[in-house]
């Protein structure tokens, strides 16, 4: 094989490999918990995520990986009426589970973010 089909063909592997996951209309308003104990809301299932960790010899960076699966929950979270996600365990092998829970207000819905909730944070000035 020549040099350049060689490099074109590993060039096309790498890039094959990247993907970009875009945030869905309304998995904006999903929020994501810490792993631990349960919330004290409803539980609406399960999902189950997956993306690209490695291509061929290329392993990809970690934090890119974790940042992508939980984006992939965040989007299919308003398909189970769900407003929060877990995750119940650490990524592997590029697949992650996270739980979804409807913890208060209204669900969000695709092309529709969930309305904020009337007890928002009140910050105050720190000194004098």
């Amino acid at each position: 094989m020549n040099r350049p089909l060689a490099v074109s063909l590993f060039a096309a592997l790498v890039l094959g490999g990247c993907t970009w996951v875009q945030m869905a209309p309304g998995a904006s308003a999903v929020r994501v918990l810490s792993g631990g104990a349960a919330p004290a809301c409803e539980k609406r299932g399960e999902v189950a995520v997956s993306v690209k960790d490695s291509v061929a010899f290329y392993e990809r960076n970690a934090l890119r990986v974790s940042e992508e699966l939980e984006t992939l929950a965040r989007n299919e979270a308003p398909g189970l009426q769900a407003d929060t996600i877990q995750p119940l365990a650490p990524p592997a092998n590029g697949e992650q589970r996270y739980a979804a829970y409807r913890c208060g207000g209204p669900a969000p819905t695709a092309g529709r973010p969930a309305a904020a909730p009337a007890e928002s944070a009140k910050t105050y000035p720190v000194g004098g």
